[in-house]
Formats: structure tokens, C-alpha cells, sequence
């Protein structure tokens, strides 16, 4: 089975490649590389608003990929959801910065693996992710980013890893789309306060759907109220059906940094 589990800065240095002939929304992506101040690396694909206007702050929207899409190529990452902010009806809809990083091979977003029984938020974060958090400190330093909208989202292992992110960094998000992943539930309370909506298909064989009904659950528990999507019948492509939401990208960017 293929698991598809799927700037300048302060301490570190960006490295830009020239964009290539676009013929594809993915090929709006920028290649870039961050290199962070212990001097690991991190290949990420960017992308801005057509036209950014002078005084004018923008939405920020980091997406994880799948184990699937791991590897040293930074295009693997652009496979499934992501695609779709760059789109010309969203480029003009939703004008937003987004990020999408890849993670090596062999590492992995969560600081737990998605095969234990049970997701754990470790003291450390993953290598790769801990990058990711220092590439995003130094964007909202160098970036007219609206730091009270800044959203998370990725699949299945991305899903995990938008769960462990947003647990460790409960003040940096406005909102967060995990699909197909697994949370630490013993966590919620730190994220009761965030506007979060869920996705997972009921015949999941690689994430097990109670993983995120564990998590609504978790939340409700707290007193959080999360939105969950389950599609019946659905495996675990359930990004497929996620990211064609319009009504995700309409409720994603109402959502404003809530002080918890």
C-alpha cells in the first residue's frame, strides 16, 4: 500500500529558484529553501497574492502534506489540496500567502508516529516541524502577514502534524483543518479555544476514523465545539472531498486569532 499519509528571516537563510514556465496552479508555487539557525534545511513551495498592496496585511496558510509525499524533490508536496489556493477564482477570492513544506524522508510532522495506538505530544517537537516554527517566525517578520489570521492545515500525516503544531502553538493560529490525522487528546485543553474543523472518511483503513472522533470528543470535553465532517463510504482520500469544500475556504478565512 502507498500511505499517502499524507522570506529572509532572523536567524537563518532563504534561498530562492527562479519559477518555471506556470502552466498548472501548482506551478505558482515558488521553490525555496529555509535554513534554520542550527543549520538544518527545509524545502518549502510558496506562494503569494497576485498584487500585494503597500499597508495592506494578507492571511497566512501553512499546509502539511502525507508520508506519501515526503522526499527532497519540493514538488512531491503540491499533490493533493494545496493546489487549489492558487487557482485564479481563489487567487482573487482568497488573496493569502500559503507555505507548503516537505518533509524528508524517514521524519515525520507529529512528534509521535501515526502507527502507535495513541497520538503523544512529546517534550520536542519533530526536526522538520521545528523548522517549520522558526521559517514561520521569521515570514511574520519579513512578510505583511496578518498575524490574526494565520491558519493550519494538512492530511493524515499532515493531519497528525497539525494537531501536534497547533497543541505546541495554541496562541499563533486563528483556525485549523486537520483531515484524516490523530491528536493527543490528553491536549485539548490547550486548543479548546480554536476554531477547528475536522475531516475523516468512515472506511479509513490507514487512519482509523476514531482517531478523529476521539478527538472531537476530547474537545467537547473541554468545552470546545469543534465542526466535524465524516463521509461515509469514503477511504482515506478523504482530502479529495475536504479541499473541494468551498464551504471550508469560506468558513477558514472569517476566522480571527482568538486571545485564549
Amino acid at each position: 500500500m502507498r500511505w499517502a499519509l499524507a522570506g529572509i528571516m532572523l536567524w537563518g537563510v532563504i534561498a530562492v529558484n527562479s519559477i518555471e514556465a506556470q502552466t498548472s496552479p501548482a506551478d505558482r508555487f515558488e521553490k525555496k529553501t529555509f535554513t534554520g539557525k542550527e543549520g538544518g534545511t527545509l524545502g518549502y513551495r510558496f506562494l503569494q497574492p497576485v498584487k500585494v498592496q503597500a499597508g495592506q496585511k494578507y492571511p497566512l496558510v501553512i499546509f502539511l502534506h502525507g508520508a506519501g509525499e515526503r522526499g527532497d524533490d519540493n514538488t512531491a508536496q503540491l499533490v493533493h489540496g494545496v493546489p487549489r489556493f492558487a487557482q485564479d477564482d481563489y487567487l482573487e477570492k482568497y488573496p493569502c500567502f500559503v507555505i507548503a513544506p516537505q518533509c524528508p524522508r524517514e521524519k515525520i510532522w507529529a512528534s509521535t508516529h501515526w502507527s502507535d495506538p495513541q497520538a503523544a505530544l512529546k517534550d520536542e517537537p519533530s526536526p522538520p516541524t521545528k523548522l517549520l516554527m522558526e521559517l514561520l517566525d521569521s515570514v511574520e517578520v519579513s512578510l505583511p502577514i496578518d498575524k490574526d489570521r494565520e491558519y493550519l492545515t494538512g492530511l493524515s500525516m499532515g493531519g497528525y502534524g497539525t494537531w501536534d503544531m497547533a497543541q505546541r502553538q495554541p496562541q499563533r493560529f486563528a483556525a485549523i483543518v486537520p483531515v484524516c490525522g490523530g491528536a493527543d487528546v490528553k491536549q485539548m485543553e490547550r486548543i479548546k479555544h480554536l476554531p477547528v474543523w475536522i475531516f475523516h472518511g468512515d472506511q479509513d483503513q490507514a487512519v482509523k476514523v476514531e482517531r478523529s472522533r476521539e478527538a472531537v470528543a476530547a474537545l467537547q470535553a473541554v468545552g470546545a465545539k469543534p465542526i466535524y465532517s465524516e463521509y461515509p463510504g469514503v477511504g482515506h482520500d478523504s482530502w479529495n472531498k475536504a479541499y473541494a469544500d468551498e464551504k471550508l475556504y469560506e468558513w477558514l478565512f472569517r476566522q480571527k486569532r482568538i486571545a485564549k
